[in-house]
C-alpha cells in the first residue's frame, strides 16, 4: 500500500469524519548545525489512518530555506500502526522547495516535497518554527488540519 493512498485516506477521514484520536502525536525537534547549509531538521507525527491505528511519519529536511535548491533534500518515512495487511515501512527521498502563499494566507510558507522517481508530491505548510501541517496540492488546509501536523524534533 502506498503512502500517498494512505495520506489521501487520512486527509479524507480528517476532513469528512473528524474522528481520529486526538492523543499521541509524536513530536520532534530539528538537528541543525549553526550556519551550515547542510543542516537537517526532523519533523515527526502520527497521522490518522482509516484502516490502522495511525501512520507514524518522519520527515527529514536537509538544508535550509536559504540553501541553494540542490542542497535541499528530504527523506520521508511512513510506518503503519496495527495495519491488518502489515505493510513494510515506506521511504521516499527527493528535493524540497520553498513556496509562498496558500489559498487563504498569501504570506504562508509552504514546503513542496518532490520524491525522486515515482511518488506523489507532498505539501506542508509551516505553521510555526516547530510545526508543519500536511495540506492539499491546491495549498489549502484541511478542516481538521491539526490532526495532520508534524512537530520538530
Amino acid at each position: 500500500m502506498q503512502i500517498r493512498t494512505l495520506l489521501a485516506s487520512a486527509a479524507t477521514v480528517a476532513v469528512l469524519a473528524g474522528c481520529a484520536s486526538g492523543g499521541g502525536q509524536t513530536q520532534s525537534a530539528p538537528e541543525e548545525t549553526a550556519g551550515a547549509s547542510s543542516a537537517t531538521t526532523t519533523y515527526e507525527g502520527t497521522l490518522p489512518c482509516r484502516s490502522c491505528d495511525g501512520i507514524d511519519l518522519t520527515v527529514n529536511l536537509a538544508g535550509t530555506e536559504s540553501s541553494p535548491a540542490p542542497e535541499r533534500t528530504f527523506t520521508l518515512e511512513a510506518n503503519y500502526l496495527n495495519h491488518p495487511q502489515d505493510p513494510e515501512p515506506e521511504a521516499y527521498d527527493g528535493q524540497w522547495e520553498v513556496m509562498t502563499g496558500t489559498a487563504v494566507d498569501p504570506q504562508a510558507t509552504v514546503y513542496e516535497l518532490t520524491p525522486d522517481g515515482e511518488g506523489q508530491i507532498y505539501y506542508f505548510q509551516k505553521i510555526d518554527d516547530s510545526t508543519l501541517e500536511l495540506i492539499d496540492p491546491q495549498r489549502r488546509r484541511f478542516e481538521n488540519g491539526e490532526m495532520l501536523r508534524l512537530t520538530r524534533q
